[in-house]
């Protein structure tokens, strides 16, 4: 059994995603995740926001939202199609 994560092609995590939001982690206090919302306002993922802060890098001014929305459609989990 593989261990590895198969995403969603970036066009296919269009036709699902309808948000992305910035929110707090209710788990760790002072801690951000980025949660990913369905068309259908549900929950599919989540991401830890440092960790994607840290992987997207420095950014030009006015390019940080796009680059991370980019960034966070490019992985979606396949399972996410099952939800």
């Amino acid at each position: 059994m593989s261990d590895q994560i198969e995403y969603l092609s970036f066009d296919e995590a269009l036709t699902i995603v309808g948000a992305i939001q910035e929110e707090e982690d209710i788990r760790r206090k002072n801690h951000r995740v980025l949660t990913v919302y369905s068309k259908d306002d549900r929950e599919i993922c989540w991401f830890d926001f440092d960790e994607v802060m840290e992987t997207v890098g420095e950014v030009e001014a006015g390019e940080k939202k796009a680059t991370v929305e980019k960034y966070i459609l490019n992985h979606i989990p396949r399972w996410a199609l099952d939800m």
